[in-house]
């Protein structure tokens, strides 16, 4: 059953126990539960790994957890990873806007000036990056944006309500708690003209004791301060909508986990049985014949010295020792891992960088490699440009996203095929092909290039007229 806007406002006599009852069914949902497993593999704290247990099946095929057993549980990082490298793919370097402009400095320089950028606030970039690494992870993010401050609610801590006829975001529910069954519960109820807090009444817990704390105030508050009274807030204002922007990771709005766990599970199997198969297997045995006569403490005895010493003294004509070696087989699981490890990320649509570090790979190579990445990215920056429209929207200014893509390339080749068309290009064009140059450094190198382009041509005059000096 989906909690809505409409449910939120009906419920206004007892909104106390409203909110309790709501966001207890809000974490008893299947997406919630998602969500935190996702942090779980996030935190390289695998789920299924961790809680595998070994068993050992009796005659009647019931089986017991086999305590005696070796059982490494090795977890894998490509859930963290490869969210990671999708995320910084697109938004590694930051955020420009369309509406960008040059301004001349004080020493003639040029310089980018990203008004838009400036109004959205210096942590714009940082709380970005964190934003889209929660929407891949849970499927979802929100944030609170209030005059230039992000406040990021992952979605295992925020419940929106939404309305039953247009589905846009018209309240939500802000939860936490450091110990939701000894430390207080906290909620902070976002509406449209202004938010209002709730905590669980001193002395108890849990959801069914919350209690107003804080009367519902605006978003924007005015404040004087005066010797007097200190500060007083005399007035405030809202947004014209909730301040509360939602980011989804792709289209159908699910967790990356779904799909990727399964993969990840195998792999981690296989690689945690592998290891407990050498850590179980003796490198090295003996079998000893005839020697039926020798008690436990004999026997004890004679592996301890050959442990320890390496040579033991033996009736080796009536008592022969063979030594063997066992190795476990490995080919197939080495395959299977490596055929795991491909599949995880072609299926993500990420590039494995192994690939390419390990040989030397052309630029065309480089490209055809990153092609499904880029495809990715254009689904996934689609995403992230919706949501920065929603914040821009806030604020009252019009304009659009430009990503710079987090590149590996062959630099060197990449330089040689520009610098064969040089002929064929003007000077900007050239720079702006050139792979270690970026856009924001064109416009200046071409400015300086043409300060000293001025020089040369003053030395020359001077030079010219020092010779001839009755030429004027």
């Amino acid at each position: 059953m989906i909690i809505t806007f409409q449910d939120f406002e009906k419920n206004e006599a007892k909104r106390e126990k409203w909110i309790g009852q709501a966001i207890e069914q809000y974490m008893r949902s299947d997406e919630y539960k998602l969500a935190l497993e996702a942090d779980e593999y996030e935190k390289q704290k695998n789920k299924t790994i961790n809680e595998y247990v070994r068993l050992v099946y009796d005659i009647t095929g019931t089986g017991t957890p086999d305590f005696t057993s070796t059982n490494n549980r090795i977890a894998s990082n490509f859930f963290h990873r490869l969210n990671t490298e999708r995320v910084s793919y697109s938004l590694g370097n930051g955020v420009s806007f369309a509406n960008r402009t040059q301004e001349r400095m004080e020493d003639n320089s040029l310089q980018w000036k990203d008004s838009t950028k400036d109004a959205l606030g210096q942590d714009f970039d940082d709380a970005m990056f964190r934003i889209a690494l929660y929407a891949c992870e849970h499927g979802r993010c929100y944030c609170f944006y209030n005059d230039g401050e992000y406040n990021v609610f992952p979605m295992t801590e925020f419940m929106p309500l939404l309305d039953e006829v247009t589905g846009q975001i018209r309240a939500g529910l802000r939860f936490w708690s450091l110990d939701w069954s000894q430390k207080p519960i906290v909620v902070d109820v976002y509406e449209e003209d202004g938010y209002s807090r709730y905590m669980t009444k001193k002395g108890k817990y849990g959801l069914g004791a919350l209690e107003l704390t804080e009367e519902k105030r605006p978003y924007k508050e005015t404040v004087q301060v005066t010797e007097a009274d200190g500060e007083e807030v005399i007035g405030g204002e809202n947004y014209p909508t909730i301040p509360i922007a939602v980011m989804y990771g792709n289209r159908i709005k699910q967790s990356t986990l779904v799909g990727m766990k399964a993969n990840i599970d195998a792999y981690d199997l296989i690689h945690s049985g592998y290891a407990n198969d050498l850590t179980e297997c003796a490198q090295m045995y003996w079998i000893i014949n005839n020697a039926a006569g020798m008690d436990e403490g004999d026997i004890a005895r004679l592996r301890d010295r050959m442990l320890l010493q390496h040579i033991v003294v033996a009736d080796t004509t009536n008592s022969p020792i063979t030594p063997y070696a066992q190795e476990i087989p490995y080919q197939s699981r080495e395959a299977c891992l490596n055929r795991i490890k491909v599949s995880i990320y072609r299926d993500f649509g990420v590039i494995d960088v192994d690939n390419i570090s390990t040989q030397n790979v052309t630029a065309t190579q480089i490209r055809a490699a990153y092609q499904a990445m880029d495809e990715e990215a254009d689904a996934f920056e689609y995403q992230v440009n919706q949501f920065i429209q929603q914040i821009l929207k806030l604020i009252g200014i019009e304009d659009y996203p430009i990503f710079d893509r987090n590149k590996i390339t062959n630099e060197l080749e990449e330089t040689q095929q520009v610098m064969m068309a040089a002929q064929y290009l003007d000077e900007k064009t050239l720079l702006e092909k050139l792979p270690f140059i970026t856009v924001d450094e064109v416009d200046g190198i071409l400015f300086r290039k043409g300060e000293e382009g001025e020089e040369r041509f003053e030395e020359e005059k001077q030079e010219g007229q020092e010779e001839n000096p009755l030429e004027e």
